[in-house]
């Protein structure tokens, strides 16, 4: 069944252009069933997963293409699977004024598949194999409205990822020659009697392998293709920025850190230092561009710049307690923004404005969406009682409870972070919801909130966000046993 959850997807996205539908309902009812259906059995397979591999090819030696289910694979297919089929429906009212549907929904779906490849590899090889082919999948999305925008920022999405990809081949590489096998295997697979003197060597390797993989996860200097994508379609850039690409690039550094190098090795050392002071610097200029900048979705793009690198942060801490708060930022913040994305891609498409200074008095208008993107606001500030607040504190715990110094001055980042998105996501629900005495409503008549096919994943997210903030403790209990390899 682990390749199978994989397939699905592949084949329904190349079936959408193929087969003749009559009407724009059948190929609605046709992808949401596919994908409704996929999710079902990925969760399925979390739930009754045992822990063998499936070898899908083998090449030579100890290089294979292989899948399997741990802990953290079930915490990456599952969010993965849970947001799909909302981002699906979500999809189908969005692109009734965009062109090209077809090849759209051809790529959006494979984009799946692939995703799933990436949290179900059982090995580096087949990680990093998907992960350059989700790069593929993805550039015709960013691409899809073929403006002279799109294509500069494709380029530079593939540019980026490409180069990227190239240094994460140095750790694969160093993963296969130093190590004794490519699998995933919590604690790290480096072997001592191999390594003889080049420590130093295999530190600078997993630096560049971080930057590498840490591409798609938005780490500066190798960022700015994340803004850029914000050209592409709402639904594209939502799974760009909460779950598939970003998200994928995070994963990858948890795989990395965790169970190819392992933290015995990585911990103490200046390698630790670098990667923990690029991703503490990138908290703060993430949030610090957000508020400058005025276009919606560019402004949740910066945010989500800095989101990525709180969950890389737990992750450089480089123990049990750093990554199972990682994991928790990695699926809170997932909802948080895939939630606050869709709501400025509703935005979009009901008024067709686009930038913060026009949204003057449109909370009126669009109760539900404003309302909406405002819980999601306090959620990524971290008000106690919604998702973001529980994940910020694990993190700030791990970061107290590593007596690492370095990790203790990530706090304040933190606490600077979250001053910085009240400032650039209240401004948005401020301006929506008091446009101020003199303001004439006459400029706002004709818009309303979207249809039920756009309205009933904000809801869903946003219950999700509330629930996560009111009753995590199950999940949080989860993540902490996945962290120590008991789950």
């Amino acid at each position: 069944m682990i390749i199978l959850v994989i397939i699905i997807p592949l084949i329904t996205g190349i079936l959408v252009p193929v087969i003749p539908f009559q009407k724009r309902w059948q190929k609605e009812v046709f992808l949401e069933t596919a994908v409704v259906l996929n999710s079902i059995l990925v969760w399925y397979l979390l739930l009754h997963h045992s822990t063998s591999t499936f070898l899908l090819a083998h090449f030579t030696g100890d290089l294979n293409i292989s899948f399997r289910v741990d802990g953290v694979s079930m915490v990456f297919a599952g969010l993965v699977s849970a947001l799909w089929p909302f981002a699906t429906l979500y999809a189908f009212e969005y692109m009734t004024k965009e062109e090209h549907e077809n090849v759209f929904f051809l790529f959006y779906t494979l984009t799946y598949g692939v995703t799933l490849g990436i949290a179900l590899a059982a090995n580096l090889l087949t990680m990093y194999f998907f992960y350059e082919l989700l790069t593929l999948v993805t550039v015709p999305l960013v691409m899809h409205t073929l403006t002279r925008e799109a294509v500069l920022a494709s380029r530079k999405y593939l540019y980026y990822s490409l180069g990227g990809a190239a240094f994460a081949f140095l750790g694969l590489i160093m993963v296969i020659v130093y190590g004794t096998t490519t699998d995933f295997i919590l604690g790290g697979v480096l072997d001592p009697a191999k390594i003889n003197g080049k420590t130093n060597v295999l530190l600078l390797i997993y630096v560049m392998a971080f930057l590498g993989f840490g591409v798609k996860a938005a780490v500066c200097p190798f960022n700015s293709w994340l803004p850029q994508a914000g050209v592409a379609p709402t639904p594209v850039t939502a799974l760009l920025h909460a779950v598939a690409v970003v998200k994928s690039g995070a994963f990858a550094i948890i795989r990395l850190t965790y169970f190819s190098f392992g933290t015995d090795f990585l911990k103490g050392t200046w390698a630790q230092d670098v990667v923990m002071a690029i991703v503490m610097f990138t908290i703060i200029y993430g949030c610090s561009r957000a508020v400058k900048e005025t276009h919606i979705k560019r402004r949740l793009a910066y945010s989500t710049i800095s989101n990525l690198s709180y969950i890389l942060f737990g992750v450089v801490i480089m123990t049990p307690l750093g990554l199972a708060a990682a994991l928790t930022h990695l699926v809170f913040h997932a909802v948080m923004k895939i939630c606050s994305f869709f709501c400025a891609g509703a935005i979009m498409h009901q008024t067709d404005r686009h930038y913060v200074r026009e949204l003057d008095g449109l909370g009126y208008k669009m109760p539900c969406v404003f309302g909406i993107f405002a819980i999601s606001a306090f959620a990524l500030m971290g008000v106690p009682g919604l998702a973001g607040f529980i994940s910020k504190w694990n993190l700030a715990q791990a970061a107290v409870e590593s007596e690492n110094p370095l990790a203790w001055g990530g706090i304040a980042c933190l606490l600077v972070s979250a001053l910085l998105t009240a400032i650039y996501m209240l401004t948005i629900v401020v301006r929506a919801f008091f446009p101020g005495k003199d303001f004439d409503y006459a400029k706002v008549e004709g818009a309303k909130d979207p249809n039920w096919q756009m309205l009933v994943p904000l809801f869903v997210f946003t219950l999700f966000i509330i629930y996560f903030g009111l009753c995590s403790q199950p999940i949080v209990d989860f993540f902490s046993n996945v962290a120590i390899g008991n789950a």
